[in-house]
């Protein structure tokens, strides 16, 4: 039910949950990185599928171009991640989080959310 929260990511939940479960703080983030992919394949995939009208064989050189972009970016970021979260806690983040929600908070009081337009 956590997860119905829109301020709750996937990532984080997943990562705390590894961590209650006793993994490290790089095993939890690992598996959470690896728990993803499947995810963004689907993503992906219902995505094209959407778009199949709009798209044509044309354009397999650009998304060719994108996809290897994109892998080797993330490589190196996960990577970089990975090696962030073996040496650093999760604390700032924390902070982050709960600063950045009481500001959200703020935000939406000073400016209620209306369904009235104009």
């Amino acid at each position: 039910m956590l997860l119905a929260d829109p301020g709750t990511s996937r990532s984080g939940a997943t990562i705390m949950g590894g961590l209650l479960a006793g993994l490290s703080r790089h095993a939890a983030t690992e598996f959470s990185f690896f728990l993803a992919i499947p995810i963004m394949f689907a993503a992906t995939g219902y995505s094209l599928w959407k778009a199949r009208e709009l798209l044509s064989m044309a354009d397999l050189p650009v998304f060719a171009i994108g996809f290897v972009a994109a892998f080797f970016s993330a490589l190196a970021i996960v990577r970089f991640l990975l090696h962030y979260v073996g040496r650093h806690s999760f604390i700032p983040f924390a902070w982050y989080r709960i600063v950045a929600g009481l500001l959200l908070l703020w935000y939406f009081h000073v400016n209620p959310w209306t369904s009235e337009v104009g």
